[in-house]
């Protein structure tokens, strides 16, 4: 993960630096956002990236901003 810099797994906020299967972890409660599975809470369809999250779209468990969201590194 050496291409991020800040705290260990930010995005900086930036979208655009990630790559479309990449799953992200709220650091707030952990729940994991998985391209794959999309989001049922908010209808966000499987398939769909990180990156293409409407920006209104919060962690469906806590309620925190996706930019509490960190890149796990699998």
């Amino acid at each position: 993960m050496s291409d991020f810099s800040g705290f260990e797994g930010s995005y900086l906020g930036d979208r655009s630096r990630l790559a479309d299967a990449t799953r992200l972890e709220c650091k707030i409660c952990w729940w994991i956002y998985d391209p794959a599975q999309g989001d049922p809470v908010w209808q966000i369809a499987a398939g769909t990236p990180f990156s293409r999250l409407p920006d209104h779209w919060r962690c469906p468990n806590c309620d925190g901003d996706a930019e509490q969201f960190m890149v796990l590194d699998d």
